[in-house]
């Protein structure tokens, strides 16, 4: 499995500045906020919504996960009615333009866990409670305050892995991925069931991934542990050449608005004892120097589960975009070595991706279709199934994208330009992330041998 890389050097500094931690900007609700899975019914909006009986169950359910004052959205709290009352205007602009909370698959495929979006009638209660002109009602009819871990939407965690060592950001310019190595000091294996990605200074965070280098890897042996590296500051080819891909598994992805993996108790990621937390972290400039310290909270299960949970992806990396092209599809197609279930698809794209599929094709040809986003680059959701999908071995995935390189596009850097895979913003990538489900005695190089009836 190559790295994966999410860039955007390109774009404005306000633009980025702002989509970081600034607005109203919603990730994903939290596992404390008891989410709705799949809820699509309409229910009777209140005729006269009062705010502690009708409103904040929706902000606490939909929004407060990040619009509290330790997540990165701090600066619209919606926790209080005060706050509420305060940004009533922009919580109306914000819901019935659908820009708030993000969700961008389409409803007619699939039914998803995390599924935030709120609902006709609970954006038309949003409105009518404005327009009634914000009243309280009594506080004693609204739920309990909802309780997070410092800044955390995860459980308190377990385990906290924080980098040791601070990474300096310049003022501007290009910052190449940096690694740190962490030994995860485990002297016996662990199960993950939460784990989430809590930057020090966001803002200069685009993407991390957290891989789990088990002991015994080879993968980056030679290079340091617990300081901050890149790949150009190792005089090894070899090692240079290793940091751009590894086929170890992943803990978790972190990008503008991915949430925290949440695991039910049959399920965790495996960190076996002695293994290392390598960090990839993309940064970015924004005008002003500073440093991060970005940390991995982890809730362990309590008892070892039923299955385990790996990180795979389709990617094609063979493609052109021809120039001015505003509906150019790339697809890819795999086949499940094992016996799974399916669980969740995080695609990637940059400036030019404009919608995303992950389908399954049957022997026939046709094709049952399990997501289609309209592709957010601001907001790189992960997609969790509301209930998990058994699949047989030898089932056939395929991944599509479309892109966008027109100059309709806002975001394209330069439609006159074809456009190959590469890993800056300019550039383009091609990546369906999906997690899956497979016994806990399997790992995942044995998950990828074929036994000969799935040849």
């Amino acid at each position: 499995m190559n790295t994966p890389h999410f860039c955007w050097e390109t774009l404005p500094f306000g633009i980025r500045r702002a989509l970081m931690i600034a607005g109203f900007a919603c990730a994903g609700a939290s596992v404390l906020a008891g989410a709705r899975v799949g809820a699509q019914h309409e229910e009777p909006a209140p005729s006269h919504p009062l705010f502690y009986r009708d409103i904040l169950p929706v902000l606490q359910e939909h929004c407060e996960s990040c619009h509290r004052g330790e997540a990165i959205a701090g600066r619209v709290p919606l926790e209080t009615y005060e706050e509420a009352k305060q940004h009533r205007d922009e919580i109306v602009r914000m819901v019935t333009s659908h820009d708030m909370p993000p969700w961008f698959a389409d409803p007619r495929f699939g039914k998803f866990a995390n599924d935030i979006s709120l609902r006709a009638d609970q954006i038309a209660m949003l409105q009518s409670w404005v327009k009634d002109g914000t009243p309280a009602g009594d506080p004693a009819e609204g739920p309990p305050p909802l309780h997070f871990f410092g800044g955390w939407n995860i459980p308190k965690p377990d385990q906290i892995i924080k980098m040791p060592v601070p990474v300096d950001i310049p003022a501007s310019g290009i910052v190449d991925y940096t690694y740190e190595i962490v030994p995860t000091g485990f002297t016996e294996d662990k199960w993950a069931q939460f784990s989430q990605v809590l930057p020090s200074s966001p803002q200069f965070v685009h993407h991390a991934v957290i891989y789990i280098r088990p002991p015994g890897s080879t993968w980056l042996r030679g290079a340091p542990k617990n300081i901050p590296f890149t790949a150009k500051s190792m005089n090894d080819v070899e090692l240079q050449h290793q940091a751009r891909g590894t086929t170890s598994d992943m803990l978790l992805v972190y990008a503008p608005g991915s949430s925290p993996d949440r695991w039910p108790e049959t399920m965790a990621k495996f960190i076996p004892a002695g293994a290392d937390l390598v960090f990839q972290m993309h940064y970015t400039t924004d005008g002003k120097a500073g440093e991060d310290q970005t940390s991995v909270g982890v809730v362990f299960s309590k008892q070892p589960p039923e299955q385990r949970v790996i990180t795979l992806q389709l990617n094609n990396y063979d493609f052109l975009i021809p120039p001015g092209a505003d509906n150019f599809p790339v697809e890819v197609h795999g086949t499940m070595p094992n016996d799974c279930t399916l669980l969740s698809f995080f695609p990637h794209m940059h400036l030019r991706g404009k919608a995303f599929e992950y389908n399954i094709v049957h022997a026939d040809k046709t094709r049952t279709t399990l997501l289609r986003v309209n592709y957010n680059f601001y907001w790189q959701l992960s997609y969790k199934l509301a209930t998990p999908m058994p699949l047989k071995a030898g089932t056939e995935l395929q991944a599509i994208a479309w892109f966008d390189n027109s100059p309709n596009n806002p975001h394209n850097p330069d439609p006159s330009k074809a456009v190959r895979w590469g890993d800056q913003t300019i550039d383009e990538m091609m990546v369906g992330f999906f997690d899956i489900a497979i016994p806990a005695s399997m790992d995942k190089e044995h998950f990828f041998i074929r036994h000969p009836q799935q040849q």
